[in-house]
C-alpha cells in the first residue's frame, strides 16, 4: 500500500523512465525527417518559382544557381572575407612571431598587438582613429581618478551612455565641428564608419573600469570552490570564468595595456565581448585550454559551416522573400517556413561571423566565450534563447549589469533594465526600444513561471502532505534562480 506523499523508489522511477525516453527520441526523428523533408521541398519550389521576383539575387559560385545577397551584413562579411584573411595571417606572423621569439609578455606584448591593432584601425576609420583615442583617454583618467570613490562605476556608466549617445546623434562628428582648420580630414574617414565599431569599445571601457573599482575594493571570488565544480581548473588549466572573476594586481591596469584591450584587432569589429582582466591575464600566459589539433578542428567546422550557408543561400532564397516583401503572397504554411528559414539563417550568418573572429583571437593565444554555443533549435524558451544568442554579452550583461542590479533578488525589475540597454547600445530607435520592452512583456511571466515551478519542486521533494505543500509554496515562494541572458 502506498501512502499518499510518500516517495517512490529512484531505481524504479528510473527504468520507468527510459522507456519514454526512447519513445520521445523515435518521435522526435520522425517528426524532423517529415518536417524537414516538407520544407526542403516546399522552399525549393518556392526559390523556383519567386525567382523572378526576388531582389538581392546575385551570380552565384555554384553553376546554374543564383546567390541570395540581399543581407547587407552577409555580402559585407562575405565580399571582404579575402583581404580580411590576408589581415589576419599578416596581424598572426608579426604578432605570434615576436611574441614567441622573443618571449614576450604583458608590456611588450601589449605594445606589438597595439601598434598592429592601430594600423588595422587606421586602415578602417582613418583620421577618425583620433575620436577613439580621445574619448578613451578621457575615461581612462576617469576611472584613475575617481576609482577609491563609492559611486565611481555610476561615473562611469554615465559618461558611457553619453558618448554612445552622442556619437549615434552627432553620426560619429565632422572634424568641422571642432574648427575649420580641421575640415579637411573629413576626407579621411576611412572604409568603415568608427562610431558603429565604437559600441563594442563601450563595452570594453565600462569593464575596464569596473573592473578596476572592484580590485581596489575587494575580491570576493573563491577559487578553491570553483575548482572543486569546474573540471577545466580542477585539471589543471585555467577556465574564463576564473581569468574573469580573479582580480589582477593594480599595476596591471596601465593605459598600455588598456588602449591595446580597446583595440585588439581580432575582436574590434565585432567581439566577442571579453572582459578586462581575462584579456589582461591572457597577456603573460596564452591560452592552454584549446591545443594546436583542437583549434585546427575549429577551423575545419567553421569551413564545413560556411560551405552549408553557401548551399542555402543558393537554392533557399528565404531573407530575400522578406527584402522583397513577396512574403504577402504566400499561404500560412508557406510564410511559416520563410519565416523559420530566415531566422536559422540569422543564426548561422552570425555563428559564422563570431566564430570567424573568436578563431583569429585562438590563434593569437587568447581565449573567449562562445557566441553560439548552441543551434537556435535546442532553444526551447526565451531564457535558453537568450543565453545562447551572442553569450559573450550575456556575460558581460550578467556581470555589469544584472548583478549589480541586486541580481535574482530583483530580476523582475532588472530586465526592463537590461533589455532597455541592449536595445540603446545597438542603436537610438524607438523600434528598437519598443522591441526590448515586448520582449520584457513576453520574458517577465515566463520568470514568474519558472520561479514557481521551481519552488514547487523544491517542497514536493519534501514529501510533505500535498494540502501542507501548497501553503509551504505560497510562503517560501521566491525568484531563486539567476536570470542568465
Amino acid at each position: 500500500m502506498t501512502v499518499p506523499g510518500s516517495p517512490v523508489s529512484p531505481g524504479a522511477s528510473k527504468m520507468s523512465s527510459v522507456p519514454w525516453k526512447r519513445l520521445e527520441l523515435a518521435a522526435l526523428c520522425a517528426y524532423a525527417v517529415v518536417f524537414y523533408s516538407a520544407m526542403v521541398q516546399r522552399s525549393l519550389r518556392l526559390a523556383r518559382d519567386y525567382s523572378g521576383k526576388l531582389y538581392g539575387l546575385r551570380a552565384g559560385s555554384i553553376p546554374g544557381r543564383l546567390n541570395d545577397s540581399s543581407d547587407a551584413q552577409w555580402r559585407n562579411f562575405r565580399g571582404n572575407l579575402p583581404i580580411l584573411t590576408v589581415v589576419m595571417a599578416a596581424f598572426l606572423i608579426v604578432a605570434n612571431g615576436l611574441r614567441y621569439g622573443c618571449s614576450l609578455k604583458g608590456r611588450g606584448a601589449s605594445l606589438v598587438w597595439l601598434i598592429l591593432s592601430l594600423i588595422y584601425l587606421c586602415y578602417l576609420h582613418g583620421a577618425c582613429v583620433g575620436f577613439i583615442l580621445v574619448i578613451a583617454g578621457v575615461n581612462y583618467a576617469i576611472v584613475k581618478l575617481f576609482a577609491r570613490y563609492k559611486y565611481c562605476t555610476g561615473i562611469i556608466w554615465s559618461f558611457n551612455l553619453a558618448m554612445l549617445t552622442l556619437n549615434r546623434v552627432y553620426e560619429g562628428y565632422s572634424f568641422s565641428l571642432f574648427g575649420q582648420q580641421l575640415a579637411f580630414l573629413d576626407n579621411y574617414r576611412g572604409t568603415f564608419r568608427w562610431h558603429i565599431c565604437f559600441n563594442f569599445v563601450v563595452l570594453r571601457m565600462i569593464s575596464f573600469g569596473c573592473d578596476y573599482c572592484w580590485t581596489l575594493s575587494s575580491s570576493h571570488f573563491d577559487h578553491k570552490k570553483h575548482m572543486q565544480k569546474c573540471e577545466v581548473c580542477y585539471s589543471g588549466k585555467t577556465c574564463y570564468f576564473a581569468l574573469q572573476e580573479k582580480g589582477l594586481s593594480v599595476d596591471k591596469y596601465t593605459f598600455l595595456t588598456y588602449l591595446c584591450y580597446l583595440t585588439y584587432a581580432p575582436l574590434y569589429i565585432a567581439g566577442p565581448v571579453v572582459s578586462y582582466n581575462a584579456f589582461a591575464a591572457q597577456l603573460d600566459v596564452p591560452q592552454k585550454n584549446y591545443s594546436v589539433g583542437q583549434i585546427c578542428c575549429y577551423g575545419l567546422r567553421w569551413i564545413l559551416n560556411f560551405l552549408l550557408i553557401e548551399v542555402m543561400t543558393h537554392f533557399f532564397h528565404y531573407n530575400a522573400f522578406v527584402v522583397s516583401r513577396l512574403w504577402r503572397q504566400l499561404t500560412p504554411f508557406e510564410i511559416f517556413i520563410i519565416s523559420y528559414g530566415v531566422l536559422f539563417f540569422m543564426w548561422l550568418k552570425f555563428f559564422l561571423i563570431w566564430r570567424y573572429f573568436r578563431f583569429w583571437s585562438l590563434v593569437g593565444g587568447v581565449e573567449t566565450p562562445e557566441n553560439m554555443p548552441r543551434c537556435i533549435n535546442n532553444c526551447p524558451d526565451l531564457e535558453s534563447f537568450w543565453k545562447s544568442w551572442h553569450a559573450s554579452f550575456n556575460r558581460w550583461l550578467v556581470r555589469y549589469v544584472y548583478i549589480p542590479l541586486g541580481g535574482s533578488r530583483r530580476k523582475l525589475i532588472s530586465v526592463w533594465i537590461v533589455f532597455t540597454f541592449v536595445a540603446v547600445w545597438h542603436d537610438l530607435e524607438w523600434k528598437l526600444i519598443s522591441w526590448a520592452w515586448l520582449t520584457c512583456l513576453f520574458f517577465v511571466p515566463e520568470i514568474v513561471i519558472k520561479s514557481f515551478s521551481n519552488n514547487f519542486q523544491v517542497i514536493s521533494e519534501g514529501y510533505y502532505w500535498p494540502p501542507l505543500q501548497f501553503i509551504c509554496l505560497l510562503s517560501s515562494f521566491r525568484f531563486s534562480e539567476p536570470l542568465a541572458w
